[in-house]
């Protein structure tokens, strides 16, 4: 794994995950893979069978976490951002026609569940990054080139 940036909050999120895995589900997931084992024939066994493969899956989500944390380089906001787009803002955008959109350019980790979030090598970002308020915006996309001018530029506090 190369570094990887996250945002002071995604950062959070995903210790905060790591630590429920551990501390919480993982041990309440063993109990039950041991409690089902020793009811005898495994082969059968939904309830061992079922826990064993979440156990499994937990265990890869764990030692994904921590060799994700080996490499994680958590960004913090600094005041000298304001006004440009930069990891970690928000961007409003609007093209001629009229359509809006609004993202937050975070990393790679951080988009999946969030239809709000784009990943910083993606082209819309890489496109806004260093960019600031009322500056054109210009993205090649597989149905030609458009342009958005950016509306606003925010960070979240802290």
């Amino acid at each position: 794994m190369n570094r990887k940036l996250l945002t002071s909050e995604g950062y959070q999120r995903l210790q905060n995950e790591l630590n429920d895995l551990v501390r919480k589900e993982r041990p309440e997931i063993t109990k039950i893979v041991s409690w089902a084992a020793s009811l005898g024939d495994r082969s059968e066994n939904a309830d061992y069978i079922y826990n064993k493969k979440k156990l499994r899956e937990i265990d890869r989500r764990i030692r994904y976490l921590t060799k994700l944390f080996e490499v994680a380089h958590k960004v913090e906001y600094s005041p000298e951002q304001d006004g440009k787009a930069y990891f970690g803002a928000w961007v409003a955008l609007e093209n001629d026609e009229g359509e809006t959109i609004e993202f937050r350019i975070v990393g790679d980790e951080e988009i999946y569940g969030r239809k709000d979030y784009i990943s910083l090598q993606s082209p819309m970002a890489k496109a806004c990054l260093g960019k600031s308020i009322n500056d054109e915006v210009t993205v090649q996309t597989p149905l030609g080139r458009k342009i958005w001018y950016i509306n606003s530029i925010r960070y979240q506090s802290g």
